[in-house]
């Protein structure tokens, strides 16, 4: 270990982007990390955050013995390299001695690792089953505290939701611990690093104990990991704190003579709501197209907000390089929406193909025209042109490897208005969770970057120009109106009465509610896209597709 005085000590905050299953690129993250600690920063010890071994969140990887015994085979090897400094590591645990059915216990664990050895494990306290968490469905919760001492000085580990209650920080205060260490896979939503800052600030005021709090960055699934990690003192001051959504070694400081004190610390700003939000979003579409092998991304470019939008996402995650648009416009489509797309794709420099859909309209309608006799144009013309423009981009995507980015956003998911097989078709949903007037707030904030988006698309009605003078104000309530029904309904679970007392026409909520439930069935079959809200479609809000409540409940 390196050399140090013994009332000091430095610890670094691995603030590291992990991949799920990938032992062998997450082992030579680790190594690399561990000897830059080691033999650059002069640390004593290196806290990686949770699962990091495996990558978070494994899910039912986790019932698979080879995936496990893969664990376990990383963990040593990763143990004969932790000379010099010591190390505390997440990753899955299996405890022999303790059998459930026959089976070994597993245990979301954390070990500390010294000269070549495992000196110290502890297991989970708290198992969060709610929103996007069901670790109970895999591990068995822990008991005792682990406290271990480094350079006169008492560290306790925690992880992740063993924080959020005052049980674990209590355990080790009575332990003997000077400071707590947490170990997190803390998932982005919406004003998430001043919740979790918060939360801590509690624990150290009740415990007089320094909580150093490492975070995962990077994304995985519908999931963003956005780091934030941050060091507080025994008064709930933060002291340090790391830069969302990009990794770092985050070094800390402690002296200890009379009293735990932090000193030479680096403190990052918490990025203000649109920033936030916008960054997570890069790096879920980063980490989705680059972890997943693809080499880039196909968008279908409209002229209008949404795919305005996605597209300034995507280079900004991938590089223009790796992204192509398409423009595929009907006989309904605007000119200045192609001129806006071009614009658009000319500032970026992306490359751009434009297919008339009009020579397919004409071939469905044809092949349809004995089928439709007798029938009058609906939405059935409509949702067709949407979809030949799905298999115009997923043929694009077959032949040449790249993925197909959808561009809808989280109020049109919500009550149906997309087209499904059609302008929902795609392997990743960039904007899925983001609201329509948060998706005008991210497209300003990114225009004050630079000029990315020509300003007419920001100041024109949107419309899905699939019929004549079409708006979206024609099918929907105004989205100011709108967005906030949703909420109350998607993310609050407000019922129908609460949300009339907040002061929205009983009709028009009426409505919203009908047109959510009724598109539960478009949903499942979505694309996974980047969860920035409390309630996501997806796995973190669970409804049923087949349900009689909406047809009788009165609320």
């Amino acid at each position: 270990m390196p050399d140090s005085i013994n009332n000091s000590i430095k610890i670094i905050l691995a603030q590291q982007n992990f991949i799920v299953g990938d032992f062998k690129q997450n082992l030579t993250r680790l190594h690399a990390a561990i000897e830059k600690s080691r033999d650059e920063l002069s640390a004593d010890l290196i806290v990686f955050p949770e699962l990091a071994l495996c990558g978070y969140p494994p899910e039912d990887l986790l019932l698979r013995k080879g995936f496990l015994d893969q664990s376990q085979q990383a963990l040593v090897e990763l143990t004969t390299v932790a000379r010099g400094i010591a190390v505390i590591i997440g990753h899955p645990l299996i405890d022999t001695s303790t059998d459930q059915e026959n089976k070994p216990a597993l245990f979301n664990g954390a070990s500390l690792l010294r000269n070549g050895q495992v000196v110290a494990t502890y297991s989970k306290h708290s198992l969060p089953n709610y929103s996007v968490f069901d670790e109970k469905r895999y591990f068995t919760a822990g008991r005792d505290p682990c406290v271990f001492e480094l350079n006169n000085t008492k560290l306790a580990i925690t992880i992740c939701e063993d924080i959020w209650a005052p049980d674990a920080a209590r355990q080790a205060k009575e332990a003997g611990a000077d400071v707590i260490l947490n170990l997190n896979a803390s998932p982005f939503h919406i004003n998430k690093q001043s919740e979790r800052e918060a939360e801590v600030k509690k624990r150290a005021r009740e415990t007089g104990l320094p909580v150093l709090y490492v975070n995962l960055i990077g994304g995985q699934d519908e999931l963003v990991f956005d780091g934030g990690s941050f060091a507080m003192d025994q008064s709930g001051k933060v002291c340090a704190r790391a830069p969302a959504c990009l990794e770092k070694l985050l070094p800390v400081t402690f002296t200890n003579e009379k009293k735990l004190t932090l000193t030479s610390l680096p403190l990052s700003p918490i990025p203000d709501l649109e920033n936030s939000i916008y960054q997570a979003l890069v790096l879920g579409v980063r980490d989705y197209v680059e972890k997943n092998g693809f080499p880039g991304v196909v968008i279908g470019l409209s002229g209008g907000i949404d795919s305005a939008l996605t597209l300034v996402i995507a280079v900004d995650a991938l590089g223009s390089d790796k992204v192509e648009a398409v423009i595929m416009p009907s006989q309904y489509t605007a000119t200045m929406s192609i001129e806006d797309a071009r614009t658009q794709a000319e500032t970026l420099n992306v490359k751009l193909r434009e297919i008339s859909i009009e020579p397919v309209v004409k071939a469905f309608a044809s092949s349809l025209k004995d089928e439709f006799s007798g029938t009058s144009p609906d939405s059935t013309e409509e949702n067709i042109q949407a979809r030949i423009r799905g298999v115009l981009l997923m043929a694009i995507s077959n032949k040449f490897g790249k993925m197909v980015l959808t561009t809808g956003n989280k109020s049109e998911m919500a009550v149906g208005y997309a087209t499904l097989y059609g302008d929902m078709a795609g392997g990743y949903a960039a904007i899925k969770d983001v609201p329509k007037t948060m998706v005008y707030r991210l497209a300003k904030m990114r225009n004050q970057r630079a000029a990315v988006i020509p300003e007419r698309v920001l100041e024109r009605p949107p419309s899905a120009e699939l019929a004549p003078d079409q708006k979206d104000s024609d099918s929907l309530p105004e989205y100011d109106v709108l967005d906030q029904i949703l909420e109350s309904y998607i993310e609050l679970d407000l019922c129908a009465h609460d949300i009339i007392d907040r002061g929205f026409d009983a009709d028009i909520v009426s409505k919203v509610i009908k047109m959510v439930d009724r598109n539960e069935y478009k949903r499942r079959q979505a694309a996974p896209g980047v969860r920035i809200t409390q309630r996501a479609f997806g796995r973190d809000r669970r409804y049923p597709v087949t349900s009689g409540f909406s047809k009788t409940d009165k609320a």
